[in-house]
């Protein structure tokens, strides 16, 4: 990675709890198989080495579960709820956000949230429009790079689009 660089993870929460089982979609859990399947991603991404600077995730249940186990594998020492993460979260308002946020050094930011917001999130920092693109699996994660300076909106690159079957 070049210093004038940003590496970003956006990272699809786990498989959930059916809808018709809870009154809120905000209180959906991660199932079993969720877990297990998030876990063993978690700890591949560990075996490759990968650290995330800083993990932001949506509020909602399953995606804080998932955050909560990225960062129990060890590949983030801090989390925090960022609420344009949740379904429908505002892209200029967590744009915003990341060109005030300037680290000094290499950085790896992850992201997790819900589609189709992080795969349009994507198709707009790559792409610079929405055109359903991209979709990414439960689990799933999706690598950009994006220019230190100056808007990343169309400006940044591809680098890793991940089913999670390839990590486990």
């Amino acid at each position: 990675m070049t210093p004038t660089e940003k590496r970003i993870y956006l990272i699809r929460h786990g498989i959930a709890a059916d809808r018709a089982d809870y009154e809120r979609d905000a209180d959906r859990p991660l199932t079993e198989e969720g877990f297990r399947k998030t876990r063993q991603i978690a700890r591949r991404l560990e075996q490759l080495g990968l650290h995330f600077d800083r993990l932001l995730t949506s509020p909602l249940t399953r995606a804080r579960q998932t955050a909560e186990i990225l960062q129990e594998q060890g590949l983030s020492d801090t989390l925090e709820e960022y609420p344009h993460l949740k379904p429908a979260g505002n892209f200029q308002q967590w744009l915003h956000w990341y060109r005030d946020w300037q680290p000094s050094a290499e950085t790896h930011l992850a992201l997790v949230g819900h589609e189709p917001d992080l795969g349009h999130w994507a198709e707009q920092l790559v792409f610079g429009d929405i055109g359903d693109r991209l979709a990414i699996k439960k689990a799933g994660i999706v690598g950009l790079i994006l220019p230190r300076t100056g808007s990343p909106v169309g400006k940044s690159v591809l680098f890793w689009l991940t089913p999670p079957k390839l990590l486990l």
